[in-house]
């Protein structure tokens, strides 16, 4: 991952948690979120159509990686995200900038109203390795395939429960049961310990819903943790911090009025991407995301 990774400004999340300082990727937040991970090892089976592309063999294990960053903005600032890389340098690099407020109003030089703003540059702190260690459940299986019928979930949930407890299908007693989210699969906890793995060796099972039987799979569940972490600072090339704005505009048109000063080549600026604007007294969070249509 190069160190000046091409940066995205998406939005801006009201009533985030700021802290003063560079931001830090959460670690323990994506610790969590790896332990709750559900993987399958296993794919519904898919007709295939192979179209001459080989992947090389030392990248066939590997994971990426896609970062999504939030940081935090304090009140009084905001961040601008340029077309082109060389205009936020030019920003960045005249630190200050006297913002014109009267736009669109026939003053006098002496009636004209400015405020003085600071501009900087946005670092990240962004994954540059992950290591993530993996292990199968011996209490629980994924139970996929599953048709798309006109009955209620529980209906089916206690389908499922009712045919996986019973010995004679290689089952016992189910301790939980739940959708994974829109997937339309099924994670079945056992009680019981290795129950799952003479489940999934044995691959699939038939089971009476209605009036006809289904072929369901069953499949491995994984759980996971990380392994190892390394991270490396990268500045965004496109984005702008201006901090130090005062409160003495209604929110949009103050945002209107910084998009406007920093449009205008006179000024050292150039076509706007992306502005977001945080008064003074609030805070939020901005979400940054892997710019790939930037080159």
């Amino acid at each position: 991952m190069s160190s000046e990774e091409e940066d995205s400004f998406v939005h801006v999340v009201p009533g985030g948690s700021p802290e003063r300082g560079s931001p830090e990727l959460n670690v323990e937040k994506i610790q969590r979120g790896i332990e709750r991970w559900k993987v399958l090892s296993a794919l519904p089976e898919k007709k295939m159509v192979f179209k001459g592309l080989v992947t090389k063999k030392e990248d066939m294990n590997k994971l990426k990686l896609t970062p999504v960053i939030h940081y935090p903005l304090l009140g009084g600032s905001a961040l601008i995200t340029f077309e082109k890389a060389e205009v936020a340098q030019r920003i960045i690099e005249a630190k200050e900038h006297m913002v014109q407020l009267n736009y669109g109003e026939e003053l006098d030089e002496l009636d004209l109203c400015r405020v003085r703003v600071q501009a900087g540059p946005v670092d990240l702190l962004l994954p540059s390795a992950l290591e993530v260690r993996l292990r199968q459940s011996s209490r629980s299986i994924l139970v996929c395939d599953l048709p798309s019928l006109d009955i209620p979930g529980e209906a089916l949930l206690d389908k499922l429960e009712l045919i996986f407890s019973k010995k004679k299908n290689g089952g016992s007693e189910v301790e939980s049961r739940e959708f994974l989210g829109d997937s339309n699969q099924v994670l079945l906890t056992f009680v019981e310990e290795g129950v799952a793995g003479p489940l999934i060796a044995r691959g699939c099972i038939q089971v009476p819903i209605g009036k006809r039987e289904y072929k369901l799979k069953i499949s491995p569940c994984m759980s996971g943790d990380i392994a190892d972490l390394q991270l490396q600072p990268s500045r965004c090339p496109r984005t702008v911090l201006l901090s130090g704005i005062p409160d003495v505009l209604q929110e949009e048109t103050m945002r209107d009025t910084l998009e406007i000063h920093f449009q205008k080549a006179s000024h050292g600026g150039g076509e706007v991407d992306a502005l977001a604007y945080v008064p003074a007294g609030r805070h939020g969070v901005a979400v940054f995301t892997e710019d790939k249509d930037k080159d």
